[in-house]
């Protein structure tokens, strides 16, 4: 009796925590990079970018892995195609001249309780800070409809846009812009 409890148990357990070590391709369909920020102080402006690539490493058992996302600048989305058009100009991502935005990690610290600290670097407009993802979800595992093993987390951050170079219309548009990072990936 107490071992069929004891395998109950253990098979109740995330997927996370079984999960072999391996690099991840960003499933574009299902991976969601989006903002917020205060617009004029009256409203909270939220936008997302359409167009997302890259790969994710993850080794839960060494509690480490990597992160590596390419955005296409013109693929912001805001649902209204002026102020879009306007946020690709150069007063804000100038997506003609810096058409990408990455984020590449430099030290991953996956915790016990699939939460994660990701310490990397974020270029946007040409210019590289350093910038670390508070990640509260991991789950790895196998696509329960095509059984293929993925990963996926979330993630958030809180930047200033004018570290980038991103000036206009300060301090009516605010400058503390708060990112989310819903990943979904396929192992290789």
């Amino acid at each position: 009796m107490r071992k069929s409890l004891l395998l109950i148990a253990v098979s109740a357990l995330p997927a996370v925590g079984f999960a072999a070590p391996g690099v991840y391709t960003v499933d574009p369909a299902h991976t969601y990079p989006h903002f917020t920020i205060s617009h004029m102080g009256f409203s909270t402006m939220h936008g997302r970018f359409n167009t997302t690539e890259g790969k994710i490493t993850v080794d839960l058992a060494g509690k480490t892995g990597s992160v590596d996302i390419k955005i296409a600048a013109d693929s912001v989305d805001t649902g209204f195609q002026k102020r879009d058009d306007h946020l690709r100009s150069p007063d804000f991502l100038n997506a003609a001249e810096f058409p990408t935005i990455t984020y590449k990690s430099s030290k991953v610290v996956i915790n016990g309780d699939s939460s994660a600290k990701v310490e990397g670097t974020l270029t946007m407009m040409g210019v590289s800070k350093p910038v670390t993802l508070d990640v509260d979800h991991i789950q790895c595992g196998p696509n329960p409809m095509n059984k293929k093993e993925m990963c996926g987390f979330n993630a958030t951050a809180s930047i200033k846009r004018s570290d980038f170079g991103v000036n206009y219309a300060l301090p009516g548009i605010g400058d503390e812009m708060n990112i989310t990072l819903e990943v979904e990936a396929v192992k290789d």
